[in-house]
């Protein structure tokens, strides 16, 4: 009788609830460039505030200000009761694997890196997909014929979204021209926006008319240079278009925001531990559309756009994966 009385939603919330009755719930450790970075590491906390929204139970949170800290929060968290425990991005999982040993009645995940233990769900995603598609948009609307990439740090997991988006660049004028650059090659180059605005002038004075931007926080100052030159940027990871709209072309959203929400909801009794690779056909990666960005979209851009989607997702086109084979097939 009391039971027909709650909503459904009422019902989801006692469900997600019960998951933690035993324990302290979830907690998520930021990486450098903290919980309000626009970027990677914002989406992930968007999806913790929605878990806590729904279901009424708080988690545990941790921004890092430098690399010590890595292990030392996921520590404190595991020896507090802490489960499951997400780390944010491939910095971290050294500092998981050590933690995960030693609390093998712990669940550990990460995003953006393979931990191989059995109580580590490591998440991870397709970006050269989605850089592909955005690849596409910014060929369709340059004017130049030249683009620009913007990356962070200077690893293979940003010279997978550049590889991917050099591709998606080339499918539409193999004749286009891309200009890559990278912040630096240490963890201070996802939070220096001065910088990668100073690279990105570089790229204008090359022609450059359109710039992605895959450098977490630094990212900021690629937008911003694009926006004061009245040209057009391409944001990253979490949905950017409102930064600054009708310059922001569009972005290359990876719903990390997602992937942390059901990791909390499933908590220990619906964890899985194991490698989940999410593309375009998992809806992992994709590019953004909303009020702040339609006018910059034509119909031409967004019928190129969605074919390539469907042919990724198919299999009819396969993007390369500079992760698997560091020889990207185009430059």
């Amino acid at each position: 009788m009391i039971k027909s009385l709650l909503s459904a939603a009422a019902i989801s919330t006692l469900m997600i609830s019960a998951a933690f009755a035993d324990g302290k719930g979830p907690a998520i450790v930021f990486d450098i460039g903290g919980k309000f970075d626009k970027s990677f590491n914002e989406s992930m906390f968007n999806g913790a505030e929605k878990f806590k929204k729904e279901s009424g139970t708080d988690y545990g949170q941790f921004e890092i200000a430098n690399e010590a800290q890595r292990e030392q929060a996921i520590r404190n968290f595991a020896d507090k009761g802490y489960s499951p425990i997400i780390a944010a991005g491939f910095a971290q999982a050294d500092a998981v694997t050590k933690v995960a040993k030693d609390f093998p009645g712990t669940k550990f995940a990460i995003v953006d890196a393979v931990v191989d233990l059995p109580n580590v769900e490591s998440i991870v995603f397709k970006e050269q997909e989605g850089s592909y598609l955005v690849g596409i948009m910014a060929a369709k609307a340059s004017k130049s014929g030249t683009v620009g990439f913007v990356g962070g740090m200077d690893i293979p997991l940003i010279r997978r979204f550049g590889c991917g988006y050099v591709q998606g660049v080339k499918s539409v004028n193999k004749d286009d021209k891309v200009s890559q650059n990278m912040v630096g090659d240490t963890g201070a180059a996802w939070n220096d926006p001065v910088k990668a605005g100073e690279i990105t002038k570089g790229q204008m004075a090359k022609g450059a008319d359109v710039v992605y931007a895959a450098a977490g926080g630094s990212g900021l100052g690629v937008l911003q240079a694009m926006a004061d030159a009245k040209k057009l940027s391409i944001g990253v990871d979490a949905n950017q278009n409102y930064v600054h709209p009708g310059s922001v072309l569009t972005s290359m959203v990876k719903h990390v925001d997602v992937a942390v929400y059901n990791t909390m909801k499933a908590g220990d009794a619906g964890f899985q531990p194991g490698v989940h690779a999410l593309g375009l056909k998992e809806g992992g990666v994709d590019y953004a559309m909303d009020d702040n960005n339609k006018a910059l979209v034509s119909d031409d851009m967004k019928k190129a756009v969605e074919t390539a989607k469907a042919d990724i997702i198919s299999g009819k086109t396969e993007v390369h994966d500079y992760m698997a084979d560091s020889k990207c097939p185009v430059e």
